[in-house]
């Protein structure tokens, strides 16, 4: 699997609503992981009804949901415990354990598990590298990002990445 393949995300989506669940329940997928920021929530934000009643709504299809986080157990703990699922802190993505970690909390495999980020770099890599299902989502807010370098960076670096593929599958 080249790196271009291992940067390629199954599916894309411009919010975590925007994904077709039932087609993904449909599929097999029984554990669904979750990164936080800029995810389900701008950067640092608290979670919320609205995600909390998100993510009871999957919970109810039959979907086992872990969230996940490179952050500390001060940001990731308190929002799993608002939302009432299960969390992995200080999770160490891009690198394939953090998935398995998460998949063991979900008692699911990676056939069985998909991932939902809006990182290349860290989210869609290492769940790609786990062998997961992956699905990217457009940034829930930039300006949270503003006066980061290296999350500019790694934006930079994801757009041409994104472009190449956009290009690629207008060809196929």
């Amino acid at each position: 699997m080249s790196l271009f393949s291992k940067l390629r995300p199954d599916m894309l989506a411009k919010t975590v609503r925007d994904v077709d669940y039932g087609a993904v329940y449909a599929s097999g997928i029984r554990g669904i992981i979750f990164d936080i920021d800029n995810t389900l929530v701008a950067h640092g934000m608290p979670a919320d009804g609205e995600v909390k009643s998100f993510l009871d709504g999957l919970s109810a299809l039959g979907f086992g949901i872990c969230l996940i986080s490179n952050n500390k157990e001060s940001r990731a703990e308190p929002f799993a415990s608002f939302c009432g699922t299960k969390c992995l802190c200080r999770a160490g993505k891009p690198r394939r354990s953090a998935f398995y970690r998460a998949m063991d909390l979900l008692g699911t495999g990676p056939s069985e598990t998909l991932f939902v980020g809006d990182q290349l770099l860290t989210d869609v890599l290492g769940a790609n590298r786990a062998g997961l299902t992956t699905c990217m989502v457009i940034p829930v807010d930039r300006r949270s990002e503003r006066g980061d370098i290296p999350m500019f960076l790694k934006r930079f670096l994801e757009y041409g990445v994104l472009r190449r593929r956009k290009r690629f599958d207008e060809r196929a």
